[in-house]
């Protein structure tokens, strides 16, 4: 028995001395993956752009009275009615200001009697100077009181003419042509003058309607006074404007800059509406890859580029617009820089591939 134990420990001796003079060599390493690369390049990229805003007038024009403690007699104008340059609008009631007027012309008629008189008087001394006919005080006397009649005449006449100015103020015409936004008078409310803050009424000049939209401050730069635009308005209506104006300040807060689209001249236009633009095939030069290059995950988005010895990189982007299976790059590699077009869900950062550059044009 014993002997039989020893034989078999003595093979066994052997057939691990034998496995161990015969090694199984290691794996030959694997060769690196082929994956297709496309490079990042600049070249313009059209795609529409979205804004959206509130419908606001081009320019309004508002109706104030210069004159204050004046009754409203009467007003001619309302909400939403479309008014002429110059149509009356409101009349003050004038009587008092009437009895005033006729009470200077009056008194002008008594001092132009007296200033004729004046006047006469003074023609009779001339030339009576040092001739002992009558006293040079006298004299000097009888000039110094017609010039002192023509100047009550001339202050009279100038009251007049201030009443009279006053007398055509009472009825408040438009300054502009255009439809009328809002009213804040009454017949029987006293005028406060302009200085008394809201204006009576409020005209939008020739119903000219915008909308002011406001648009991240990347996109200004694809926006040019004169683009078309097409416009859908609060009740579904769609109708095309155009780029009237891109204004020159970004707010420093919101980081957003505001343009102003141009509308046609539209009954349904209102003030203060919600609106929605689109502006079609804004190109901008851009960095761009295959939006196939990108990858989303839950740290954002990012590609793969091949760098020194084909080894892969992770690298996060800022993506912006998108056509014809393009994407911009607002961040990430510079122009030139390759990145995985395919094969990136088995291709884990640091691995070395075998990069094959995209032939044709890339879809």
């Amino acid at each position: 028995m014993k002997t039989t134990f020893k034989t078999l420990a003595a093979c066994g001796l052997a057939l691990i001395a034998l496995q161990a003079c015969h090694k199984a060599p290691p794996p030959a390493p694997s060769a690196p993956r082929a994956v297709r690369v496309a490079p990042v390049r600049l070249e313009p990229l059209a795609s529409a752009l979205d804004l959206s805003g509130y419908l606001t007038s081009r320019e309004e024009a508002a109706v104030t009275s210069e004159l204050s403690g004046y009754r409203v007699a009467k007003v001619l104008a309302d909400q939403d009615d479309w008014v002429k340059a110059g149509q009356p609008m409101l009349v003050l009631d004038d009587t008092l200001l009437r009895a005033q007027i006729d009470q200077l012309k009056a008194a002008l008629t008594e001092q132009q009697l007296a200033a004729d008189k004046a006047q006469s008087q003074a023609r009779n001394v001339e030339g009576l100077d040092n001739q002992g006919v009558l006293s040079q005080e006298d004299i000097d006397t009888r000039r110094f009181a017609a010039k002192s009649a023509q100047a009550q005449v001339a202050a009279a006449a100038a009251q007049l003419a201030d009443l009279q100015t006053r007398d055509a103020r009472m009825t408040l015409r438009a300054p502009v042509a255009g439809r009328v936004l809002a009213r804040a008078v009454r017949p029987g409310d006293l005028s406060a003058g302009s200085s008394a803050g809201a204006p009576l009424f409020r005209i939008a000049r020739d119903g000219l309607i915008e909308l002011e939209a406001d648009t991240p401050e990347a996109d200004l730069s694809r926006i040019r006074p004169g683009q078309g635009a097409q416009v859908t308005l609060p009740d579904g209506a769609v109708v095309n404007g155009q780029v009237r104006l891109v204004e020159p300040e970004v707010d420093q807060t919101t980081r957003l800059g505001h343009i102003r689209i141009a509308l046609p001249v539209r009954e349904d236009l209102r003030p203060g509406g919600y609106a929605h633009a689109v502006l079609p095939d804004v190109a901008v030069p851009a960095l761009v890859v295959p939006d196939r290059a990108v990858i989303y995950g839950a740290d954002g988005a990012s590609v793969l580029v091949v760098g020194p010895g084909n080894r892969v990189r992770r690298v996060a982007v800022k993506t912006g617009a998108r056509a014809k299976g393009l994407v911009a790059l607002l961040d990430g590699p510079p122009a030139g820089s390759r990145v995985l077009t395919t094969g990136s869900s088995f291709v884990l950062e640091g691995d070395e591939v075998a990069p094959v550059e995209e032939t044709g044009p890339t879809p």
